[in-house]
């Protein structure tokens, strides 16, 4: 199974219960298919990795990255994993945390812009 394998279910449990203040912000916005009626999950996992946002229809991957990403053993890792998923057929989307406090709704445009219907 690829989709939220059992031992990662804790895990994202946690994160789902500590959402950072951007993943809480959006996910305001995402919820209850609020955009354009796509679900969204938060936390999901695919393989070995746990999604900020992921929606099943569309198969697009929302990561929102803080200061910590900004390093270049962290840009390399996440390249790798967005190299992983995207030969899964999953697009992964990247924003940094604070633009979805300056520009959130440039942040769901784009997201909804890579909706394929």
């Amino acid at each position: 199974m690829l989709h939220n394998r059992k031992y990662l279910k804790e895990n994202r449990r946690e994160l789902r219960l500590n959402l950072t203040p951007a993943e809480a912000e959006l996910w305001k916005h995402l919820q209850g298919s609020q955009l354009v009626g796509r679900k969204f999950r938060r936390q999901h996992s695919i393989g070995n990795f746990i999604l900020d946002f992921y929606c099943p229809s569309e198969k697009i991957a929302i990561e929102l990255d803080g200061e910590v990403h900004q390093h270049i053993a962290a840009e390399q890792m996440d390249m790798e994993r967005d190299e992983i998923l995207s030969q899964l057929g999953i697009k992964v989307l990247r924003f940094e945390n604070k633009e979805v406090f300056q520009h959130l709704d440039a942040v769901l445009q784009e997201i909804s812009n890579n909706f394929t219907n």
